[in-house]
């Protein structure tokens, strides 16, 4: 008959309960350690975002304080040319308004035809046509860096050669610029036909371009609306 060793049993029930504490413990252990590693790899990225955040917005603020320099420069400076006692062209017209009227910021082409006309009219010459392409419906009406945009045209009048000069003097005083790249005769002095080939210009509104950024903890920032 086999004897039961008590001593041995209760030494492998204390081996058996330290085994199980260090796989407790190293379980433990084991998560505390991949919650360290998570939370410093979290921690990293929102301390990265912040800091991107703040660079960003101490960039606007740096710009938006140099366009408020610029924008009281450029107030002072359009009041002094606003309140002239007589305007760019001699005039007591407001020079805004002449601004305006020379270089105008739509691409309105009926109004020009019109004008046209009237100084075809006004110089005593018969309007034989006025041809060009209206592309009011497809051309920029504002732009961040906007330049002066050419607008072609051609007109043919009939008159005397009194007339006639008197029309390119009319074009020459047009407040709004219009360059003649051709001029061509045919007739007699008393019937003279006339052709011009010209252009004028226009120029789009200045578009300011401010825009929204969308900050993420991506390498880039995605824009958004102006």
């Amino acid at each position: 008959m086999a004897k039961f060793n008590f001593r041995t049993s209760i030494k492998h029930l204390e081996i058996n309960k330290a085994n199980t504490m260090i796989v407790v413990a190293c379980a433990v252990a084991t998560v505390i350690v991949v919650f360290a590693a998570v939370a410093s790899i979290s921690l990293g990225k929102d301390m990265s975002y912040k800091n991107k955040v703040i660079n960003l917005r101490n960039k606007a603020n740096k710009q938006l304080l140099s366009n408020i320099t610029a924008a009281n420069s450029l107030d002072q400076s359009y009041q002094a040319f606003e309140s002239s006692s007589e305007s760019v062209i001699g005039t007591s017209d407001d020079n805004a308004k002449i601004v305006l009227d020379a270089l105008p910021s739509k691409y309105d082409f009926p109004a020009f035809i019109t004008s046209l006309e009237w100084m075809i009219t006004n110089s005593g010459s018969t309007i034989s046509g006025i041809t060009g392409t209206d592309n009011e419906a497809t051309a920029a009406q504002n732009s961040i860096d906007p330049q002066p945009v050419v607008i072609p045209f051609q007109i043919s009048t009939s008159g005397t050669y009194t007339n006639a000069q008197s029309l390119i003097s009319e074009l020459q005083r047009s407040i709004r610029p219009i360059q003649i790249t051709s001029l061509t005769f045919s007739g007699s002095d008393t019937n003279l036909t006339t052709t011009i080939s010209a252009q004028t210009y226009y120029q789009p509104e200045k578009q300011l371009g401010i825009q929204q950024s969308v900050v993420t903890n991506s390498s880039s920032s995605t824009g958004a609306k102006k």
